[in-house]
């Protein structure tokens, strides 16, 4: 049995997540330089994520190209409402999609909204093209009153009464209607409109009040009727890039504004000051000459207190497309609650929803092909593998100028199913004059081992089957900085790395 007395260990513990705006050695240690389809983890760690798989095997019908996108998706019933073409859908997870609505010209992505104001819960959507349409899970009904908005791309719910906004004929009003009443716009029953300075976004109801995001501005709309509704600004200088970026998460508003993520409560709080955004890490992820606004999509995750948003460079959508998922959670310095981030990649949605379904979380998108996609399920992207990758900051240990000859690494992880990954070592920033080691298997069924090393022998290091084990593995080569990167597009189920401990020999100071 080799003496291990003489090793010294260096424990990194992994939390923090994507950064790409610090050096290496600035970098704390559990950081990661990549994670792609490792999402941070609540309960710590870095966990390869879950993939996709179709909702229904059926596609969603087309109009006259299939080439036309899903242009927007709702949960509603236990049944999913799809908008594709000129056509509006209703489907569950077996059989064909029935057709509620057709005819509708021009349509753009929608936004729906769930209500309930006669004991009877409807659904009401609009696409920035058509009159709004009422569906009750029978029959559809347009909003076509007198007085009613034209082409609204947004609509909220807010004190019992539906507010659109987003017209192409005046993009910076607000119409809202009488109480209880989502088609009744008289003003002697209580309906009304308001007007801001800006071209309006989107519409959100939060926390007893409504907040009117626009493109350089945000408002807050308080009261409960026309009788005392105040209108008061959150910001003058900063706003919304796009209505599909906006969720709640953890109790509070994240949207994409021009200078990145923000939140709510800290523009609020902050102004448009740029400490007001929570995406400085992976600023570079999100500048907006690198998005295509109109292509935006995002949902939440709420069991994992995730934020995942999803955009593409320009047209090509399908190979272009990338996403970044940001987790609230505990920060990992300086205490109270941050975000830590990761970058997807190979989920391509063209619209997003969230909602329960017999109680259960889920998460649908439709896709650029027709079909709707149940998001954050199964082991692969709809039967391909998800290629998933996490590397660490080159650790120097508190000495660049000690030379370390590595002994042994000591793995804690948990797997939730069959693992075959592997794993390198790599030293001096990759130096091509430090030898570099092949990389080494990382699986459940024994001991890791250098591929093609005859030397190497399965069984030596067990791993269990669940649980958090230490897996101990022999390592070669030596090097001033230490980096680790771990790679898995096995197809295979989720695992999470908690951390690891690098067990070395100091060798000679340069």
């Amino acid at each position: 049995m080799p003496d291990t007395s003489l090793l010294s260990p260096f424990v990194v513990k992994l939390d923090g997540g994507l950064i790409l705006n610090r050096d290496s050695f600035s970098m704390p240690p559990g950081a990661a330089l990549e994670l792609i389809n490792f999402e941070p983890d609540i309960s710590g760690g870095y966990r390869r994520i879950n993939g996709f798989s179709k909702y229904n095997s059926n596609i969603v019908p087309q109009t006259s190209a299939s080439t036309e996108k899903v242009l927007g998706v709702a949960i509603y019933k236990g049944n999913i409402i799809a908008a594709r073409g000129t056509k509006v859908f209703k489907g569950g997870t077996t059989g064909s999609w029935t057709e509620i609505q057709t005819g509708r010209t021009g349509a753009g992505r929608y936004s729906f909204v769930v209500y309930n104001f006669d004991n009877n819960e409807k659904i009401i959507y609009v696409d920035g093209a058509n009159n709004a349409a009422i569906f009750n899970n029978t029959s559809v009904t347009a909003v076509n009153t007198t007085g009613a908005p034209a082409d609204p791309s947004t609509v909220a719910l807010h004190k019992n009464h539906m507010f659109f906004a987003g017209m192409s004929s005046n993009p910076q009003e607000v119409v809202f209607s009488a109480p209880f009443s989502e088609t009744d716009f008289s003003a002697a029953n209580g309906a009304g409109s308001i007007k801001v300075d800006s071209a309006v976004v989107q519409l959100v109801t939060f926390r007893n009040s409504l907040f009117i995001f626009c493109e350089d501005q945000i408002h807050q709309l308080t009261g409960t009727s026309i009788a005392d509704f105040q209108l008061q600004p959150v910001t003058r200088r900063i706003g919304c890039v796009s209505q599909h970026s906006i969720q709640e998460l953890g109790g509070d508003i994240i949207y994409l504004a021009p200078d990145g993520l923000r939140t709510l409560a800290g523009t609020a709080r902050i102004g448009d000051v740029e400490l007001g955004t929570v995406s400085k890490q992976i600023q570079d992820r999100l500048l907006l000459t690198n998005i295509s606004l109109d292509r935006i999509s995002s949902t939440v995750i709420r069991n994992k207190s995730q934020y995942r948003i999803f955009f593409a460079a320009d047209a090509t959508i399908e190979s272009g497309a990338k996403g970044v998922a940001a987790v609230m959670k505990q920060a990992a310095e300086g205490g109270g609650m941050g975000f830590e981030y990761a970058d997807l990649q190979g989920i391509k949605p063209a619209c997003m929803a969230s909602g329960f379904i017999d109680n259960t979380e889920t998460i649908v998108h439709g896709g650029h092909d027709g079909y709707i996609y149940k998001h954050d399920d199964g082991n692969t992207f709809d039967g391909t593998s998800i290629p998933a990758r996490y590397r660490s900051p080159d650790l120097n240990m508190g000495d660049a100028g000690v030379r370390k000859m590595m002994q042994r690494i000591i793995w804690n992880y948990e797997n939730e199913g069959t693992m075959n990954s592997n794993f390198r070592i790599r030293y001096d920033f990759l130096s091509s004059d430090t030898p570099q080691p092949a990389e080494y298997a990382l699986t459940t069924g024994g001991s890791a081992a250098i591929y093609g090393d005859p030397i190497s022998k399965y069984g030596t290091a067990v791993y269990g089957s669940s649980g958090a084990p230490l897996v101990r593995q022999s390592v070669e080569g030596g090097g001033f900085t230490v980096g680790v990167r771990v790679d898995d597009s096995s197809g295979l189920a989720p695992f999470s790395i908690k951390g690891y401990q690098l067990e070395f020999t100091p060798g000679g100071r340069r």
